[in-house]
């Protein structure tokens, strides 16, 4: 399990992952809790209408995943209105606006996330405002490569 992710937050994302999952007339989920992000966030994106509280969780979690991975401070990854995290090691901020900002909406966030959107389409199509000399998360994303609905895989092998 990435160490971003506590206890509580994968209770909560089985508990609406499973939800949705009964939502979309899907088995209830049975996998590893990193295996539970990945396919919370493409169950919500299957959903003609994804549950909020699926579609919450999935950002929140998906966004701990990402700071494990990517470590440090240098960048602050925002998907209003459901969570941020710093990421990239580099020069640390503290107060006010961080020196790197990435921003996105959920669905396109968790599009990244899973392989169905590309970082440089996101960012020329406006989907994601980037700023800053290390805002470029192409390297990191997708976090689940090979995940995405292109791949015909309802969550990860």
């Amino acid at each position: 399990m990435p160490t971003a992710l506590t206890p509580g937050a994968v209770r909560r994302l089985r508990s609406t992952l499973d939800e949705q999952l009964s939502a979309l007339g899907e088995p209830a989920f049975e996998g590893t809790d990193e295996e539970a992000v990945a396919g919370a966030a493409l169950a919500v994106l299957r959903a003609r209408e994804p549950l909020r509280p699926a579609l919450k969780a999935a950002v929140r979690c998906s966004l701990a995943v990402l700071a494990d991975r990517v470590p440090g401070r240098s960048l602050e990854v925002r998907v209003p209105p459901y969570g941020a995290v710093q990421v990239i090691e580099g020069p640390a901020h503290t107060r006010g606006t961080p020196p790197g900002v990435v921003e996105t909406d959920p669905l396109t966030w968790l599009r990244l996330a899973v392989g169905e959107a590309d970082w440089d389409g996101a960012v020329g199509d406006h989907g994601v405002r980037a700023s800053g000399v290390r805002s470029d998360l192409s390297a990191h994303l997708p976090l689940w490569p090979g995940h995405g609905r292109t791949g015909g895989h309802s969550g990860p092998e």
